[in-house]
């Protein structure tokens, strides 16, 4: 008996309790609040109603005020004719299951089956499906949240218990006026049919109703449906992101300018334009590595550390429309830049004691056509290190940002290419071969003398 009450507390905290609080109090796949310095949401649940929803819809038309009707479906079949009026006089229509039950004590395919007859009832009358669902009680279940519909979960941030007869209307009114703000949803009811409501209590929300509407027009504000401030939201989340990113690539440029001064990064093409890539001379640290013309790289060998300019990767990424217009952006800018590379390189005075130009990115599609071998990193710190720094770099520089890292993530691991001296000069620098090669001893003693 114990095990199966601890099975059964087990079972109701995940289904239900813990939706609820998540949902409740961190807003998780809910909508619960907008962002907007004058717009104010009214919703209406558990009507229609014979009654009291024609005089509230008298109201909202008087004032030329739009609201939000979540109905209950059997109530709904029982008065076509008022959801038309809803419809009609445009407010937004949405769904509070096809009963007053709470998602809590139904099973999921049972609020599926509320769910669905409802939108194909209210389909049916307004020729719209609906897209908004506040589930009775604002219970959810944990189905909820993986129903596979494409509708909206709504709860509210303002709640005033006008359901029972005795809040009375100046409570009612009175507490609507000290939280109102820019994008509150308010919770009222215009039936008052369901467990726990008084029948005649929408009387008392009308008329405060009616005194909150002036005080808060006269105020500046206005009133929209639920799926307008949505949309509001979504902009001003979208302007606050893009301002956040910026500052970010902000502060990642001057941490770039740091790290180029900081390790003497040289440009490829210090007199001309910005350059592609950067480069260091330094010593090889890591496992045999075999590169092409049958080389080995081994610790303590001389290397060429590439490095990108991702402050004009960023450029790139901001002017080009899709990531394929990116990655043919890139594909020039290598083009142009090997040769160059290879020049400088090629003519430098210790360019015989250099064996490898190599780097670590995640943009390594399609180097191999450059002369690049493409090789895994080894599993260390360093490479899980360099696994976050470079992500985070794509999500800042890439034109799809994070929405990028969520496509093919096999294809977003950091790997190590590298190509020999001789292959370089083989490919970009003919004639300076014979700068890489030692010179013969017949040939020393033809300089000194």
């Amino acid at each position: 008996m114990g095990n199966l009450l601890l099975w059964l507390f087990y079972f109701f905290s995940l289904y239900a309790f813990l939706p609820g609080l998540v949902s409740g109090m961190f807003g998780f796949r809910v909508f619960k609040r907008g962002r907007s310095p004058s717009d104010v949401c009214l919703t209406f649940d558990d009507g229609p109603d014979p009654v009291y929803t024609p005089q509230l819809l008298d109201l909202l038309q008087r004032y030329n005020v739009k609201a939000t009707f979540f109905i209950v479906g059997k109530h709904a079949e029982e008065h076509p004719d008022i959801i038309r009026r809803m419809h009609r006089e445009g407010h937004a229509i949405g769904i509070h299951n096809y009963r007053h039950r709470s998602n809590w004590l139904m099973r999921p395919q049972t609020v599926i089956k509320h769910v669905h007859r409802t939108s194909k009832f209210i389909e049916g009358v307004t020729g719209q499906r609906p897209q908004l669902y506040r589930p009775p009680w604002g219970v959810l279940n944990l189905f909820d949240y993986t129903s596979g519909n494409d509708l909206h979960i709504i709860l509210w941030s303002v709640m005033v218990n006008d359901w029972r007869r005795s809040t009375g209307a100046e409570k009612i009114r009175n507490r609507m006026l000290k939280r109102l703000k820019g994008g509150q949803i308010y919770l009222l009811h215009d039936s008052g049919n369901s467990f726990g409501a008084n029948a005649d209590a929408p009387k008392n929300m009308i008329a405060a109703l009616e005194q909150f509407l002036t005080a808060a027009l006269d105020k500046g504000f206005r009133f929209v449906r639920v799926d307008d401030i949505m949309q509001v939201t979504a902009r001003m989340v979208k302007k606050k992101v893009d301002l956040g990113r910026r500052l970010i690539v902000g502060a990642w440029l001057v941490w770039e300018r740091c790290f180029h001064a900081l390790f003497r990064l040289q440009p490829v093409n210090p007199a001309g334009n910005r350059s592609f890539l950067h480069f260091r001379l330094t010593d090889y640290h890591g496992e045999k590595i075999r590169l092409n013309e049958g080389e080995t790289l081994k610790k303590g060998d001389r290397v060429v550390e590439l490095h990108m300019d991702n402050a004009l990767l960023y450029d790139l990424g901001k002017k080009s429309r899709s990531p394929v217009q990116l990655a043919i952006q890139l594909i020039r800018a290598m083009e142009q830049t090997m040769p160059q590379l290879a020049s400088v390189l090629l003519s430098r005075a210790d360019a015989a004691s250099i064996k490898a130009v190599m780097g670590i990115t995640m943009v390594h599609r399609g180097v191999e056509q450059f002369g690049f071998t493409v090789s895994e990193l080894p599993k260390s710190w360093f490479a899980s290190a360099t696994r976050v720094y470079l992500r985070i770099l794509l999500s800042v520089l890439h034109p799809q940002g994070v929405e990028r890292l969520g496509e093919r993530p096999e294809m977003l691991v950091p790997k190590r290419i590298a190509m020999s001296m001789k292959e370089m000069a083989r490919r970009y620098g003919v004639s300076q071969v014979a700068a890489l090669e030692p010179a013969s001893p017949e040939a020393a003693d033809g300089q000194l003398a």
